[in-house]
């Protein structure tokens, strides 16, 4: 801060007493504004200039204690204070809501095509996704750090329905909306409806994700692009998010593999690519996720492909296994210290009244160590989405442990190993 003084003709005696009332007139104008902005510990340095002179006045206290936060910036500084690395590699911020820890929500199959019913009921409700989700649902969904789901339909109005498939699904562009109002920060791509109308249906899905800025994974305009993960740095951790689908099980699936030139989806029926990607992204993350689209439709049961993959999903340096795709629940265990759920089945699909849930996945903020997995009983019917207490909260949980003998579920849905 700087003061001129006025040419005035005054004797040497005047000039000095100006020169001093001034000067602490204007540092102590300069020290109150700085207490009042920042407040007593913030204060580092206060300097006024008077002819040329500077004078400066420090806090040692906040002087150490700024220090302190230069010194303290986190080993994901660099990548963070750079843009154009973390748009690069798909790289996110995203700031713990809970001291000491980070908070990652999962749910799984949803759908906004007009011609089927959550679409319908949802419009005749008229209150958008809080007319087909409950709110006690929504605030764990949008108070989570991090909350994935999967985007099991295609975002166009262009494109014509597969041949032959029974079931082809996409949603108008601006339905793409709820997805943030549902509070999603990631949507997996990876499934067997993401080119239900063609390859144009895909490319328009991204391009409409992309102009809303959710990150999606599992699919890209090429196999580069699909296989990609998108990161999340919260706190001290960087977490990895993967998905893959292996479904359709045959050589010329209707839902098109990406490949080096094409759009299309990350393809997992042979799981050697998934492996190394897996790999490569653990030695550059503290944590990974992999979402994966797996098993057969309407049944608890697993087949020999998931059985045969999870083991070694884990084993590559996965941390966390997350299923959908067989539309309703399967079990839980663990591959050494990486849990598995094999479904989460439907969350907001169709007018099935379903058991379904949310998991919340709880990881320490400094070392990115799991610290809890928590299944969350819910239930699909009539199109809207509940949270189950009581009873049948108690019920749902006791089937989950029924299908899941290798783990313990207490009452409350926090899954431990025994």
């Amino acid at each position: 801060m700087a003061v001129r003084k006025k040419k005035k003709k005054t004797g040497r005696f005047s000039i000095f007493f100006l020169t001093l009332i001034i000067t602490i007139s204007l540092g102590s104008a300069v020290l109150l504004v700085s207490w009042a902005f920042l407040g007593n510990e913030g204060i580092a340095l206060a300097a006024v200039s008077v002819e040329g002179e500077v004078i400066s006045f420090f806090n040692g206290e906040t002087a150490e204690a700024a220090e302190d936060v230069k010194e303290d910036t986190g080993k994901y500084a660099d990548i963070l204070a750079d843009p154009d690395t973390m748009a690069a590699q798909n790289i996110y911020a995203v700031t713990p809501s809970a001291e000491g820890e980070i908070s990652l929500v999962f749910a799984g199959d949803i759908l906004f095509d007009d011609g089927y019913a959550v679409m319908a009921k949802m419009k005749s409700r008229g209150k958008g996704i809080d007319g087909s989700i409950a709110p006690e649902l929504l605030e764990q969904m949008r108070g989570a750090d991090i909350f994935m789901v999967n985007n099991e339909f295609t975002y166009t109005k262009r494109g014509s329905p597969t041949p032959g498939k029974t079931f082809t699904f996409r949603a108008d562009p601006a339905y793409a909306s709820y997805l943030i109002d549902m509070g999603a920060d990631l949507v997996s791509l990876a499934n067997n409806h993401s080119y239900d109308y063609g390859e144009v249906s895909l490319t328009d899905t991204l391009d409409t994700l992309q102009s809303i800025g959710m990150p999606y994974v599992g699919a890209g305009s090429n196999l580069e692009e699909a296989v990609k993960p998108v990161s999340f740095i919260a706190g001290d951790v960087k977490i990895a998010f993967l998905s893959a689908t292996q479904i359709e099980r045959v050589d010329n699936p209707d839902t098109k593999g990406a490949t080096e030139n094409s759009p299309g989806v990350f393809r997992c029926r042979n799981v050697d690519m998934l492996l190394e990607e897996v790999t490569r992204a653990k030695a550059e993350n503290d944590f990974v996720v992999v979402y994966i689209h797996w098993g057969t439709e309407s049944t608890s049961e697993l087949d020999w492909a998931q059985k045969e993959q999870a083991p070694k999903i884990a084993a590559a340096g996965a941390d966390l296994i997350i299923g959908d795709h067989p539309h309703v629940l399967q079990g839980i265990t663990y591959y050494g210290e990486t849990p598995v759920i094999y479904s989460l089945g439907n969350f907001l699909f169709n007018s099935k009244t379903l058991d379904t849930c949310l998991v919340k996945v709880t990881l320490d903020s400094e070392s990115g160590a799991l610290k809890n997995f928590q299944f969350i009983p819910a239930l699909q019917k009539d199109c809207y989405t509940s949270l189950l207490a009581g009873s049948e909260k108690d019920r749902v949980i006791r089937y989950m442990q029924s299908l899941s003998p290798e783990v313990l579920i207490d009452g409350n849905g926090f899954v431990t190993k025994p």
